[in-house]
């Protein structure tokens, strides 16, 4: 888990990548044949090999702020980059990105009831940072709109039996999961492409432009989803069961071919795995399925319990059995997709 421990201490809110495609660079370079960075800041590595291509995805970035504003007193007010939910930043304590280093600092609000029962809920109107500063001592810093800020989390990756805990498992979880699979893949393998993509919290905007110079056969996006096993819902997702094929989001009506060989190797292999269906976003797959014709494409997550918030719960198991799902499908592609 050393190298999750790394990619999770890394800081990479959307549109701010920079460190943790450094650090996947370092780790994946000696394990691949090319490696480009493409306009857009996606991280595009090739592994040559046989035929039929598969391309994994994986994004970089992570929910986050960015700073909108300064008061005279130093207090900082932000805008969301991705979906979080106000209600709970309250308390927790972040960096704020500065040209001279990093400052820190806590969430709070000027909503002073510890009650929400009666008054309405906080939205990032009501949430400011405090630093301790005030604006000139920010300013001396380097520290201005448009500063990013990210969760600080100085354990960064707790581990509690089989279960983890930290910040960014979405999707540092999917970017650890390629690397290892570029590190076990034999030289006479498969032809892959692991896609490293940027600003996907945000509108899954690297996807779009990674794949213009990109043919493969097949695709598939390595992400995390919402664990439902605490809700009382009929079809639950769970820590521990395996990791989950999309059937559906709401983008997306994955490849029928794409899942059922891989629930085959799955099943024929022992590996736990779980179906999901939801109409609550989307991930990178449902761009690549769209490019030059169409490419087949499939979602496999690891389910994670806190999404989107400072720090995320997986378990070991899940990120284990998606590795080696995955490492089956590259040893043994599908031959061909929607033939007549």
């Amino acid at each position: 888990m050393d190298l999750l421990k790394r990619l999770i201490m890394a800081n990479g809110v959307s549109g701010d990548e920079n460190e943790v495609r450094a650090l996947i660079h370092k780790e994946i370079k000696a394990h691949v044949d090319h490696v480009e960075v493409d306009k857009m800041g996606n991280l595009i590595c090739h592994r040559k090999g046989s035929k039929p291509t598969v391309l994994l995805a994986a994004h970089m970035d992570e929910v986050g702020l960015i700073v909108k504003g300064i008061t005279s007193e130093g207090l900082l007010f932000c805008a969301e980059v991705g979906g979080l939910i106000p209600l709970t930043l309250i308390g927790e304590k972040v960096l704020v990105r500065a040209k001279k280093g990093q400052v820190h600092g806590w969430l709070t609000t000027r909503k002073t009831s510890a009650s929400t029962e009666h008054e309405e809920l906080p939205t990032m109107k009501d949430i400011f940072i405090d630093t301790g500063l005030d604006a000139k001592e920010l300013e001396a810093f380097g520290v201005s709109v448009g500063s990013y800020v990210s969760f600080d989390k100085h354990s960064a990756l707790d581990i509690y039996g089989k279960k983890i805990a930290g910040k960014a498992l979405d999707n540092r979880i999917g970017c650890y999961i390629l690397i290892q699979l570029a590190r076990a893949l034999k030289k006479s393998g498969r032809d892959v492409f692991f896609v490293f993509t940027v600003q996907e919290e945000i509108g899954l905007y690297g996807a779009w432009t990674s794949m213009y110079t990109l043919q493969p056969d097949w695709g598939i996006a390595v992400d995390t989803c919402v664990a439902t096993d605490l809700l009382d819902e009929p079809n639950k997702i769970s820590l521990g069961k395996g990791p989950v094929l999309t059937v559906m989001d709401d983008r997306l009506i994955a490849s029928r071919d794409l899942n059922e060989h891989l629930s085959s190797l799955a099943a024929k292999n022992g590996i736990n795995f779980q179906l999901d269906i939801t109409d609550r976003g989307t991930t990178d797959a449902s761009v690549i399925s769209l490019q030059k014709g169409g490419v087949p494409s499939t979602v496999l997550s690891v389910p994670v319990r806190n999404m989107h918030m400072a720090s995320g719960i997986a378990h070991q198991r899940d990120i284990e059995n998606a590795i080696k799902l995955l490492s089956l499908l590259l040893e043994n592609p599908p031959a061909s997709s929607c033939r007549l």
